[in-house]
């Protein structure tokens, strides 16, 4: 990366230079394919053991709960990797149409069930991860280290030039570990990441850290119908986020389906077979209820409480390194209530590859470092902007800015209004799928329907039928 007349920027990332990524999960991969066409050499440093196939790990603790892919992460997985959103759907992750294939909760209200506008794919996190890692680790330029942690970083306040790194499981007698030089070092660890202690080791400043917790808690377990069980006229079930108990259900690959059922803090569902069940009881409509009855569950039950949304703001200035980038949830995580994070770990990288292409001017670290950052600006609002009027919502992310009451009356209209109307519902599906601006809804033929048309009817129960 070429350098700037300002404090801390990088080199211009060209010819004999070694690049070295933190995490081998979904950022972290699509990280190095995109380095590895500017880069001499790109190493991923990934403390698991990469399993052999669509299999859980340990350093994906969610892996076992809930996943979609968005339309635009797709989009973005398309343009980093050609032809391998149908190679998921060829291993089995589920194609769903939105609105036509799921009845969805808002407000006391159902979703018309009208043609598609959008589509998720529902396969499970270790399938989209191992379709992902096969087809990004057949380039030879990439190479993993695996069963390998991060130590530290190599430089000093003005330059980082590599890592430290050990085996996994040394203890004390691999305590100051190895020495991998490098021009670039991409932190993709996740959202516990130590990459704030490692830079202030170097004398460097850590960025600044935001955070929103609704103390949200989930529970998921994998079921299968009965063999004698009636035919379900739902392709899925997707409630209203904005409640103090939901309960989720989409398909997944294998004839499966995954069940997640989320509470607030003081409301978080059980992670026993009995009380999983029983708080299946507490949800505002049976439909859920009934559809268990009709199921068996293979699995189970895997609770996740690590919800917080977080943002460490190293798109601020400050005095930071050279040659450091943070990417995925080691710069902003979401309470994964939004299924956003599979989504924003493919933009950012289709960010990372158009900011390093130069079309905006020269790619120093902090110009970099802002594209990432913005990349996932617009999934951090909606999920923070959603969260911060939920009860015991904390945080020092909490505070809202003037605009915030005329823009949160604006949106809850639109939120009214979508369940019966087909145009509200697809400009809102757009915006939360992240193919189109928070703005667009502003546009003047809906901005008309909020707020002088009259409010069109919508379906009291999940209706059966596409219209």
């Amino acid at each position: 990366m070429a350098t700037e007349q300002v404090p801390c920027e990088a080199e211009h990332l060209t010819g004999h230079r070694r690049a070295v990524v933190i995490g081998g999960s979904l950022a972290g991969l699509l990280a190095a394919r995109v380095l590895a066409d500017h880069a001499d050499s790109v190493t991923v440093i990934e403390r698991d053991r990469f399993p052999q196939g669509p299999e859980s790990r340990g350093g994906v603790p969610q892996d076992r709960h809930t996943h979609v892919m968005l339309e635009s992460g797709q989009q973005a997985l398309e343009t980093l990797l050609p032809g391998i959103t149908e190679e998921m759907v060829k291993e089995g992750s589920p194609r769903v149409g939105l609105p036509n294939d799921l009845v969805g909760w808002q407000n006391g209200y159902w979703y018309r069930r009208t043609a598609a506008t959008s589509h998720i794919l529902t396969g499970t996190r270790p399938l989209t991860e191992w379709v992902v890692r096969r087809r990004v680790l057949a380039d030879t330029r990439i190479r993993v280290l695996e069963h390998t942690e991060v130590t530290g970083l190599l430089g000093d306040a003005a330059r980082v030039r590599g890592v430290r790194i050990r085996e996994r499981g040394q203890g004390a007698a691999g305590r100051d570990g190895v020495a991998l030089e490098a021009e670039l070092v991409v932190d993709a660890s996740g959202r516990a990441s130590h990459a704030a202690q490692w830079l202030a080791a170097l004398g460097a400043e850590p960025p600044r850290q935001e955070t929103l917790d609704t103390g949200l808690a989930y529970a998921t377990r994998l079921y299968r119908q009965r063999p004698d069980a009636p035919e379900f006229p739902y392709g899925g079930i997707l409630p209203n986020p904005q409640q103090i108990r939901t309960g989720l259900l989409l398909p997944a690959e294998g004839g499966l389906w995954t069940v997640l059922l989320s509470g607030l803090r003081g409301s978080e569902p059980p992670t026993d077979h009995a009380g999983f069940e029983a708080f299946v009881e507490l949800l505002p409509h049976p439909v859920l209820r009934e559809w268990l009855r009709t199921a068996e569950p293979v699995s189970p039950v895997h609770g996740f409480r690590n919800t917080a949304n977080i943002r460490r703001r190293y798109d601020l200035p400050g005095r930071r390194p050279a040659g450091f980038l943070a990417t995925g949830e080691s710069l902003c995580s979401f309470n994964p209530t939004y299924g956003q994070g599979m989504s924003v770990a493919a933009l950012s990288a289709l960010a990372l590859r158009e900011a390093l292409s130069g079309a905006d001017g020269t790619p120093t670290t902090l110009r970099v470092q802002r594209a990432l950052s913005g990349a996932a600006r617009q999934a951090w609002d909606i999920a923070t902007g959603a969260d911060r009027k939920m009860p015991g919502a904390r945080g020092t992310a909490l505070r809202s800015s003037p605009l915030a009451g005329p823009v949160d009356w604006y949106f809850a209209r639109v939120q009214r209004r979508a369940c019966g109307d087909p145009l509200v519902a697809t400009a809102f599906r757009q915006v939360t799928a992240l193919t189109a601006p928070t703005g667009s809804l502003f546009a003047p033929p809906i901005a008309r329907a909020v707020l002088f048309g009259p409010e069109p009817p919508a379906p009291s129960e999940p209706p059966t039928r596409l219209e």
